[in-house]
């Protein structure tokens, strides 16, 4: 017995296993839109319809409902360039941790210069334009400290680190 011939046009198509695992890769990334903020979900390629749909989803509590909401999501997402929106979570994401990076950054530099005089030296040298929004926010900041309770100049030495930093 010979196996019987192929059909070019048949080969071409996905196996229904196939193209489910495609539906649901999608569904997936679609649920990852659920945890972005609504200014980050637009910046986003995705439609109007869609955006709101997963608006919809993030407010459904009920299982059954939440589920029937995320396949909906998952059959807008068919419409959408699947590897252009992974390339713009991807730049998100890069976005999201360069901010905290940053972040992260400007708090040991505070703590470093409200601590240590040299640490200030050596902000100052690396950032000489920074010296006249630091000079007279060290010293409140660190009375501030001492006090128990950071206010104004300590968190105005941040933004200002930060600035500089970002």
């Amino acid at each position: 017995m010979s196996a019987p011939p192929r059909d070019p046009q048949r080969a071409e198509e996905a196996s229904k296993t196939q193209r489910k695992r495609e539906m649901l890769a999608l569904q997936a990334l679609g649920e990852t839109l659920l945890a972005l903020a609504d200014d980050r979900l637009e910046r986003l390629p995705v439609t109007a319809e869609l955006i709101d749909a997963v608006r919809t989803a993030r407010a459904i509590r009920a299982h059954e409902g939440r589920r029937r909401q995320l396949q909906y999501i998952g059959r807008l997402m068919r419409e959408v360039d699947a590897p252009a929106l992974r390339d713009a979570l991807a730049d998100e994401t890069r976005e999201h941790r360069v901010a905290t990076a940053v972040m992260h950054a400007a708090e040991r530099w505070r703590e470093r210069v409200l601590a240590d005089d040299r640490a200030l030296g050596d902000w100052l040298a690396k950032y000489p334009d920074t010296r006249e929004s630091l000079e007279p926010l060290v010293p409140r900041a660190r009375s501030e400290l001492a006090t128990g309770r950071p206010g104004r100049a300590f968190r105005a030495l941040f933004r200002t680190l930060r600035d500089r930093l970002g």
